[in-house]
């Protein structure tokens, strides 16, 4: 499948070996000129799918018809420059691959991109593209864009469309993108998402989310926060997201939404997955095997009870956001982990972040992250929660911050 003529010379190894094709844009369009990549897990029409597995490439049929998105954005002028890595079946945040490899994160390169967006994180910030598709799970996108200093976001769950993709956990599973600069971040998602009406009016920071982060990230989201506060013409407050204010422990800490978050998708994933598992026994790298194997011991009951408590969860956050609020929060619990790291602090990292963003996972809510630098030069994003819906708002109202924060 490798195409000797693919014009990208892939300098931080974003691409797999069966997605090196390109395909012009379809007619002229708001997206002209621009050149975009996309995660192996989207269809695309007479190439195959291989969600970052060698068994699930080798096992499934070459698609007949690509994902809703990807025609799209050809339709909207732009152009394909083939498909990039992902973590296996998308079952990770770090950013590796045991059959393909870690791609190169160009911002810090002693450090990884995250995932499991991962070859479209490392292809946007190498600037081989100017966009790339990616997948948000449980920060399939936030993290890496948090790692390599980018624009991405989560967007409300079922708002952009399914199929033609291999799923995760469908329960929570998101169609989304990464872009290196605010104006083209701006650009696809105009071209994308749903324009809605309303303001925003309300700014929280959450709190206990703060907590769960690297000292580094406070004084970043103190400069949102006022950025936020001066732009919108308002004060901000402090909350938990964890709690109602006068019932803070009522729905748990976010160490056990967490923990809800990982069994209803376990479960998801292993009705998704687990007959082909057990038909095609593919080789998973130990961390990815780990989960699959906990996946397949969720019991239906305890499911069902997570995903009840998921619904109580998104109805208490989608109640104190309201729909003029917008929260404030870390994208991650640190900066991209280094390449050399031990599993035990990989994973350690791994856990604090998923206390993080599975309160957009578990609601449903959009998330973008704004790109920034720590103090010691490291990219570290903080994010903008929002209503469910007003995904382009938000973009909207991210960008128009980045004056005020350089």
């Amino acid at each position: 499948m490798m195409d000797s003529n693919f014009p990208i010379s892939d300098t931080v190894g974003a691409w797999v070996p069966h997605g090196r094709f390109t395909i012009p844009a379809h007619a002229e369009g708001p997206l002209s000129g621009l050149h975009f990549a996309v995660k192996d897990v989207f269809d695309v029409a007479g190439h195959p799918t291989g969600a970052g597995n060698p068994v699930w490439l080798d096992s499934h049929p070459v698609p007949t018809a690509s994902h809703p998105l990807v025609d799209r954005l050809l339709d909207a002028g732009a152009t394909l420059m083939g498909k990039v890595l992902t973590d296996e079946l998308a079952y990770s945040i770090h950013g590796d691959n045991i059959h393909y490899g870690t791609p190169v994160n160009s911002a810090v390169p002693d450090r990884v991109t995250g995932g499991s967006s991962s070859g479209s994180a490392a292809a946007v910030a190498a600037r081989l593209v100017d966009f790339a598709l990616g997948t948000d799970t449980g920060g399939s996108t936030r993290v890496p864009a948090s790692y390599c200093g980018l624009w991405g976001l989560r967007t409300s769950h079922g708002l952009l469309p399914g199929g033609h993709m291999v799923a995760l956990h469908p329960l929570f599973d998101t169609c989304t993108w990464l872009a290196h600069d605010a104006a083209t971040f701006a650009r696809v998602g105009a071209t994308l998402l749903p324009d809605t009406a309303g303001a925003f009016a309300r700014v929280t920071v959450l709190e206990d989310a703060c907590a769960e982060a690297d000292p580094g990230f406070a004084p970043l989201v103190a400069r949102v926060r006022d950025a936020l506060c001066a732009h919108l013409a308002c004060t901000a407050s402090v909350a938990r997201a964890a709690g109602a204010d006068h019932e803070p422990d009522s729905l748990g800490g976010l160490d056990s939404w967490r923990q809800t978050y990982v069994t209803a998708g376990a479960y998801d994933g292993w009705a998704t997955h687990g007959e082909w598992i057990a038909s095609h026994p593919p080789r998973f790298a130990p961390a990815v095997a780990a989960r699959w194997q906990y996946a397949s011991t969720v019991t239906a009951d305890a499911a069902a009870a997570a995903r009840q408590t998921a619904r109580a969860i998104a109805a208490h956050v989608r109640e104190w956001l309201g729909t003029d609020g917008v929260a404030i929060l870390p994208s991650a619990a640190s900066a991209a982990p280094l390449r050399t790291a031990p599993p035990e602090a990989v994973d350690a990292a791994r856990i604090r972040t998923l206390r993080i963003t599975c309160i957009a996972g578990l609601a449903g809510l959009p998330q973008v992250n704004i790109p920034m630098r720590g103090a010691e030069g490291l990219p570290m994003g903080i994010s903008l929660l929002g209503p469910a819906g007003s995904d382009l708002r938000l973009i909207r109202l991210a960008t128009a911050l980045q004056p005020l924060l350089s």
